[in-house]
């Protein structure tokens, strides 16, 4: 139902009723722009009723959100600590500093640059820093889970670059380092890149070593999705042994949204310049002052547990979705993420994505390379960060099916049996709310 909000509204008499931390906080949105604020309660009141399984997203602290909204927003800071284009950068300065340094001791790297605006933006810089245009690169073709920097055509990578795509064994679903060695050697490109935005299995990164190591190639990790399970030690570190590691700071990671790189020192300053100001202006000294927040609080044993309950949740739920009849990709997940093949239940990603809308269950579609068509991609990120463990995500496996299969049971796909499904949802999620209420 749509928020309506009354502009300069006189105080409800009595206390108020409980609301989220983050409704709170905008309260001061809600006095000056009545109608920005609604937007704003909308997407809180929705994040709140809906169970939020798309891999990527996650449920940043109040701490991350109360920095993403300081005063370190006014700043300008183009360059870095020392040696800004801008006067006043000293405190600014500082929180870079902050940032820099928990990266560092969280991921056990040599250099950390923190500046990235996103994930794009940060392996844009790594390509930057090791490659010239026209260079030959080897990296997970698109149809397996590869990214659009790893060479799509409407992306800069695939523009700039000339890419080779290797993929996966068609029948168990795994990488084939065997296909990545030989095409390595038949290519002899200038950097591999290892990483997907949609492979649930560990990435066996001394083996990309190996294979870059022998044909003399750089090797880039693009890290994005489970560098927050590396942060809890709930999945292998990259850091050892790519000369260079792209990662987003939200999704598992849990901080704002934003990028970041880790390489050794040899690669420090040509990353640096890649950054700013080969591809950046000004850095976002509030997003940078949120990033070095998310990264002390990884740095906590209650992180390690999360981080491992995350990949406890993912597995439980493949189990769940393997017994309701749904093909799951490489038969289960390392990870925070799992994609599933819905065709055995009927229906291809995108109708079971629709039908997961209509019943409060947020996914995401995504390829799948033995199957026609896409498949869905669910992670548990977020539902973990709001406290369901094992038990709720064999629950959150009979609602999914129940509602890919809506058309399919005669009076399951009718409006009442939507509704219901629906409201099974909300009381789910409503049992764990992303953020505590205040009076």
């Amino acid at each position: 139902m749509p928020v309506v909000i009354e502009p300069h509204a006189e105080p409800h008499p009595g206390p108020r009723p409980a609301r989220s931390a983050p409704e709170a906080a905008l309260d001061v949105v809600r006095r000056q722009d009545p109608e920005m604020a609604e937007i704003m309660l909308g997407e809180a009141r929705r994040q709140a009723d809906n169970l939020q399984l798309i891999a990527a997203e996650n449920f940043t602290s109040p701490a991350v959100l109360a920095a993403l909204g300081s005063p370190l927003a006014n700043k300008y800071a183009e360059g870095y600590p020392g040696a800004r284009h801008h006067g006043g950068c000293e405190l600014v300065d500082a929180a870079e500093r902050v940032a820099v340094e928990r990266a560092r001791a969280l991921f056990g790297a040599e250099h950390a640059n923190v500046q990235p605006h996103s994930g794009s933006s940060a392996v844009l810089a790594a390509y930057a820093a090791l490659l010239r245009p026209g260079d030959t690169v080897l990296a997970m073709g698109l149809p397996y889970g590869g990214h659009l920097t790893h060479g799509s055509p409407v992306n800069f990578s695939g523009r700039w670059f000339d890419f080779v795509g290797y993929g996966v064994d068609a029948r168990t679903g795994l990488i084939d380092y065997a296909q990545v060695r030989h095409l390595a050697r038949t290519h002899r490109p200038k950097a591999l890149v290892c990483g997907s935005i949609s492979y649930p299995r560990h990435i066996d990164y001394a083996a990309f070593r190996e294979i870059a190591d022998d044909v003399g190639a750089y090797l880039i990790a693009d890290a994005a999705h489970p560098i927050g399970l590396v942060a809890g030690g709930a999945a292998p570190s990259p850091v050892p042994y790519a000369d260079v590691v792209c990662a987003t700071t939200h999704k598992v990671l849990r901080g704002p949204r934003g990028g970041m790189i880790l390489c050794g020192a040899e690669y420090a300053e040509r990353v640096d310049r890649a950054v700013f100001p080969f591809t950046q202006g000004g850095a976002q000294m509030h997003t940078i002052a949120a990033k070095a927040v998310a990264f002390g609080e990884a740095a906590t044993p209650a992180y390690a547990t999360y981080a491992h309950q995350v990949v406890a949740n993912a597995r439980a739920l493949a189990e769940a979705l393997a017994e309701e009849g749904f093909g799951i990709t490489t038969d289960g997940t390392d990870t925070h993420l799992l994609t599933v093949d819905p065709t055995p239940l009927g229906v291809d990603g995108r109708t079971a994505r629709g039908r997961l809308a209509a019943a409060g269950v947020v996914v995401d579609t995504c390829a799948l390379p033995s199957a026609d068509g896409r498949g869905v991609r669910l992670g548990t990120a977020a539902v973990t960060t709001q406290g369901m463990r094992e038990g709720e995500m064999g629950r959150a496996g009979a609602l999914i099916a129940s509602a890919v299969r809506e058309d399919a049971q005669g009076a399951a796909g009718t409006s009442t049996a939507r509704g219901a499904l629906r409201d099974t949802v909300r009381e789910l999620v409503g049992r764990f709310p992303p953020y505590p209420t205040v009076s």
